[in-house]
């Protein structure tokens, strides 16, 4: 169901940003609190261990025990509205744009719609388009998730003037660059390894068990999220302490703040300061949240094709009876 099939064409491109769009949404609510944890270790300096004295967060389960202390349970679901716009526009453009570059190169290039490789490179360019789309509700995701407490940004309006004016327009564009370099490796590995998984899981699974479908689409999305991320992930973590660049006031809770020249010089610096390991702050809830999300978004996606496909059959029989 995911990308262009020529033989089952079901789901029109509204429908597909539709699907896209609805998946976003669910997912972002269940996904949230794992969000706002990577958040959070990605942009902590110090060493991610109990053994450092300074460290603000050691572990999972510390984190989750000292943020809900300090900040109450709602702390968890802190940007959930500018998340939720993200999500939802990512998710709508994606899918929509996905749909039709592999309609494209099915129909214009030697290429087969199916193919891995069309994934690989239709994914990728459908999560870049996205991206440009919903980047400045990304910073601003980012931002809400990232302040502690008393709050520097009350509201979600309130944000949007503070940083338009203290920082001007080109603040909500702040780590576009790695943002587009990390998006279209993860996204197209994405794509790639859920088609890769589906056409391995049909061979293994017989056609006729159709009970399972759902299952699979779940499991094969988390397995393509796990390994995605795990290859991109050092972009992911630059992108995000570029994204509080002017932000150092609202970190200052937090531990150390560093300010960044731009991307060569952030990655410079996490690697002068903190090592390799620095690039894999936050490593084990991204993966977690990976696996969820992204076995979420499929599954959801499917769901939400194969019941606009059900739709649509019961109205053409309606009209055919009537």
């Amino acid at each position: 169901m995911v990308g262009y099939d020529p033989e089952g064409r079901c789901v029109s491109t509204v429908e597909a940003a539709a699907a896209g769009s609805a998946s976003g949404l669910v997912t972002r609510v269940l996904v949230s609190p794992l969000d706002v944890l990577k958040i959070r270790f990605q942009l902590q300096i110090e060493q991610l261990s109990s053994r450092n004295p300074e460290a603000k967060y050691h572990g999972i389960l510390q984190a989750v025990q000292r943020i809900f202390r300090e900040e109450g349970l709602t702390a968890f679901w802190k940007g959930h509205v500018p998340a939720q716009f993200l999500s939802v526009g990512f998710g709508a453009v994606q899918f929509m744009t996905f749909e039709s570059l592999t309609e494209l190169m099915h129909n214009v290039t030697s290429f087969k719609a199916r193919d891995s490789f069309v994934h690989l490179v239709c994914g990728g360019l459908a999560a870049c388009t996205a991206s440009v789309a919903v980047q400045p509700v990304d910073t601003l995701r980012t931002r809400f998730a990232a302040q502690g407490e008393p709050k520097i940004y009350l509201s979600l309006r309130h944000a949007v003037v503070t940083m338009y004016q203290t920082e001007g327009p080109r603040t909500f564009y702040r780590g576009l660059t790695p943002t587009l370099i990390a998006i279209f490796p993860y996204a197209g590995l994405q794509f790639f390894f859920y088609n890769i998984l589906q056409q391995f899981s049909k061979w293994v699974i017989p056609a006729e068990a159709k009970n399972g479908a759902s299952i699979r689409n779940l499991v094969c999305g988390s397995c393509a999220g796990v390994v995605s991320k795990s290859l991109t992930y050092p972009l992911d973590l630059v992108k995000k302490r570029l994204q509080v660049g002017g932000f150092e006031h609202a970190r200052a809770a937090f531990g150390q703040v560093r300010t960044y020249g731009g991307f060569l010089d952030c990655v410079r610096q996490i690697m002068r300061e903190e090592g390799p390991g620095g690039f894999f702050k936050g490593l084990s809830p991204s993966l977690l949240k990976a696996a969820c999300s992204s076995g979420l978004i499929f599954f959801w996606y499917e769901l939400f094709c194969s019941l606009l496909c059900t739709m649509r059959g019961s109205e053409s029989t309606k009209r055919k009876e009537g």
